[in-house]
């Protein structure tokens, strides 16, 4: 049995994250908790008008979270171990990204009093792929709205992802770099994580060579 009772499963946009969290419950008999972006009205507008459309697509994207994690707060010790395909301070670093200042001072306020209340994971973790990878996979899945997001963007995306785990002290982080495996084909790469996630980690970002790990 794993030893965490909260497992948030992270990464970029097409990173695989829905699937390794989707793989794990699915072997370990968890409570899966999937972000629902295709509840979110405003996301097919965003990518084809972000500046009309980023406040209200940020804003919903955040409520939508607040009201699937509030729910971790009345967890007792006999319901089953929980894993999340996200963490809610995702919200607040893909705000940072595509909102404009004073819209941003409106979401802080919004977000620090929800982020306050809610269950933090026991470990997260990020799956890394560089940006080459993460557009072959959006591609292969095929969502008509996302096969124009561009590099840059997704480069914005990874490096605050990056910023934030580096300073992150509140549970465990562990960082894999996935660009050149497969943890759906390969079952040794999927083995690997699991034995990862096997272990009680210290704090902070984690290093391991079982996977090829991004330094941060």
């Amino acid at each position: 049995m794993l030893p965490y009772k909260y497992i948030a499963i992270e990464g970029n946009i097409g990173s695989g994250k829905t699937t390794l969290a989707t793989m794990l419950a699915k072997q370990y008999k968890l409570k899966l908790i999937l972000e629902e972006f295709a509840e979110n009205p405003f996301l097919p507008k965003f990518y084809n008008s972000p500046d009309k459309h980023a406040f209200p697509l940020e804003l919903f994207f955040m409520a939508e979270r607040y009201y699937q994690l509030k729910k971790l707060k009345e967890q007792d010790l006999f319901q089953p171990i929980i894993i999340s395909d996200y963490f809610f301070a995702k919200s607040k670093l893909f705000a940072q990204n595509n909102l404009k200042h004073d819209e941003m001072q409106l979401f802080n306020r919004l977000f620090d009093i929800m982020f306050s209340s809610l269950t933090k994971p026991d470990i997260l973790v990020y799956l890394y792929a560089e940006i080459f990878r993460l557009q072959s996979n959006i591609k292969n899945r095929g969502r008509d709205f996302e096969q124009n997001i561009s590099n840059g963007y997704l480069q914005d995306i990874q490096d605050k992802y990056l910023d934030y785990l580096r300073k992150q002290n509140d549970f465990p982080v562990l960082l894999l770099d996935v660009t050149a495996v497969d943890f759906v084909r390969d079952i040794d790469v999927y083995n690997s994580i699991k034995e990862l996630l096997k272990v009680v980690h210290e704090k902070g970002v984690i290093h391991h060579e079982v996977l090829k790990v991004k330094q941060v």
